[in-house]
Formats: structure tokens, sequence, C-alpha cells
């Protein structure tokens, strides 16, 4: 077990995730940012890699993730500055990225560096399923890490259960196949695959992300789901002035 698995070993319902980028607005800004969510009652954290070319990101975090890069921030910079992590934040906390800058640190090295600073997990969108469990499996479960994998409204049920059977943290669905940013457009169609997934009763807990903004969205998605990741509309926040002061307003109204 980890902080992940104990997390959802003791609350299944209404759990809330953000996600912000490493090194944005401010280089040195990471963990103050950490410190202040958790006190504000996020449930766990996904800091986010800068990366120079996130396919799978929106406007917002592309942006973030541009100046991130620019002030300076790198894989090897963020470990130095996550060594304080277990000192300041008790909740989960997961890093998330694209595959190349993991290769390029070294994938051992990458998964000894977040143990040794008390990282929980891991989300990898472009790292194949089967590339997982047949070359770096092995590693992340040595250190205790949980692989994170994603499904689509597109993603078979076999898939799924193979996903299922790897993870060993939570599911993560994302809302739609659009990039992040997107406000959740509830139609039938998305309730009906959040509702299949639902159905399938998987072992793994299962969080919704891309599109969750507000208190009506994540009310919506812990309908069906054990809770949300909130991405965008908190990287947003960030963009403004004063933006450390806000950020327990932000929490108490997406929670309702």
């Amino acid at each position: 077990m980890n902080r992940i698995t104990e997390l959802f070993q003791k609350k299944n319902s209404s759990v809330l995730s953000i996600f912000f980028t490493a090194g944005y607005p401010e280089v040195n800004s990471t963990l103050d940012i950490a410190e202040a969510l958790e006190k504000a009652g996020a449930d766990f954290l996904e800091i986010g890699i800068p990366y120079s070319d996130p396919l799978a990101d929106g406007p917002v975090i592309q942006n973030s993730s541009q100046k991130a890069i620019e002030n300076g921030m790198t894989v090897h910079l963020l470990f130095e500055q996550l060594k304080e992590l277990r000192k300041r934040v008790s909740i989960p906390v997961l890093l998330m990225g694209y595959f190349n800058p993991v290769l390029q640190y070294g994938v051992e090295q990458f998964c000894a560096s977040c143990a040794e600073v008390g990282v929980d997990g891991v989300i990898v969108p472009d790292l194949p399923m089967y590339e997982y469990e047949d070359m770096y499996q092995k590693c992340f479960e040595e250190h205790r890490l949980s692989n994170i994998f994603l499904i689509t409204p597109h993603t078979s049920e076999e898939r799924i259960r193979k996903i299922d059977q790897l993870s060993n943290g939570f599911i993560y669905l994302l809302s739609s196949s659009a990039t992040t940013g997107k406000n959740l457009q509830v139609s039938s169609s998305t309730e009906e695959y959040f509702a299949r997934i639902r159905d399938m009763k998987l072992k793994n807990p299962t969080m919704i992300g891309f599109g969750i903004s507000d208190h009506q969205s994540f009310s919506k998605a812990a309908e069906y789901a054990n809770g949300a990741i909130v991405g965008s509309a908190f990287v947003r926040l960030l963009d403004n002035e004063g933006y450390h002061d806000k950020i327990g307003e932000f929490i108490r109204a997406l929670k309702g």
C-alpha cells in the first residue's frame, strides 16, 4: 500500500484531486502551491512535468508548461525541490508528464527519485500499456509507485479489464477524447459512458478528469466515479495576481 491506496480505503466518494504545473507561475512556487492545496482540502495532487510538446493538453496547460520551461524548470530541478515535499505535504502526490522527459532522465533513476522524495504515483499518458507491462512494471512496483492508466469513451472493455488488472492506485477516466480545458459537456452519451464503466465493477477506484471546473461538474462526475480531477480551471487561477490567497476559496467552491 502507498498513500493513494490508503486514501481510497478511507474515502471512496467525492475525492478531489488538483493538477498544476511544476515551476508555474514561478519556478519556486511548486511546494507553496502544494501546501496551500492540502490546507484548503484537496485530497491528492498531480504535479505536471513541463514538456515542450504536450499533445493532450489544451492551451491553458500548454501555456503553463511553456512558461515553466522558460522559468528554468527541469525534471532534475523538480526532484531537487521535492526533497522538501514530505516536510510540508502529507496527502498523496503524483507526477504527470510525457514519457520523453522520463526516458531522458532514465526510467529506473526516475522511479528511484520518486521514491526518495515521497511521490506516490505517476501518470504518463503516452506510455503504452504493454510496453509498461513488459519493460517497466517491475521497476515501478519495486519503488511502490502506482502507474495510473487513462481510458476514454472509445476504450474497449477488454482493454479496460486489462488496465484494471495492471493498476494499483486508481484509473483515470477521460470525460472525452478532446484535449484538457474543455468544459465538461454531460450529454446522454457521456452519462452512458460513465455508467458503463461504473457498472463494470472494477477493482480499482476511478477518477474523472478533463473539463471539471466547478461544483456542478465536480458533483456530476462524483455521481459516477470516486471523484474528479481539476486541472485547467486551477491553472487559470494561478495566472492571477495574489492567487495564493484565492486557493482556499477555489477549493471550497468546487466542493460546495
